[in-house]
C-alpha cells in the first residue's frame, strides 16, 4: 500500500469506499452520477484520538484494513493522487464487517 500523504486529526478515520461492481437494470447501465454512495469502506488511516473529559486519549474500537459500515451522508471526501477517500468521525461509523 502506497503511503497517505493526509493524517486525520482527532477522532477521524480516513476510509476507501469499496466500490460495487458496475450493474445493469434491464440492459441498462446506471451512470455514475445516479448511483448511491457505497456505505461500505475500507479503514486506511486512524487520527489522532478523541480524548475524554479528562483529558485521556480514549482508543478507538476500528483498526487500520477493517471493513466498516459508514453512514450514507457522513464524512468528507477528499481526492488523494487520483484516489477518493472521506474524512469521518469514528461515530459515523456504524458497524465493522466480521
Amino acid at each position: 500500500m502506497a503511503k497517505i500523504k493526509i493524517k486525520p486529526v482527532g477522532d477521524r478515520v480516513l476510509v476507501k469506499h469499496i466500490e460495487e461492481k458496475e450493474q445493469v437494470r434491464g440492459g441498462i447501465i446506471i451512470p455514475d452520477s445516479a448511483k448511491e454512495k457505497p456505505q461500505e469502506a475500507e479503514v486506511i488511516a486512524l487520527g489522532t484520538g478523541k480524548k475524554d473529559e479528562n483529558g485521556k486519549i480514549v482508543a478507538f474500537e476500528v483498526k487500520i484494513g477493517d471493513k466498516v459500515l459508514i453512514s450514507k451522508y457522513g464524512g468528507t471526501e477528499v481526492k488523494i493522487d487520483d484516489e477518493k477517500y472521506t474524512l469521518v468521525r469514528e461515530d459515523d461509523i456504524l458497524g465493522i464487517f466480521a
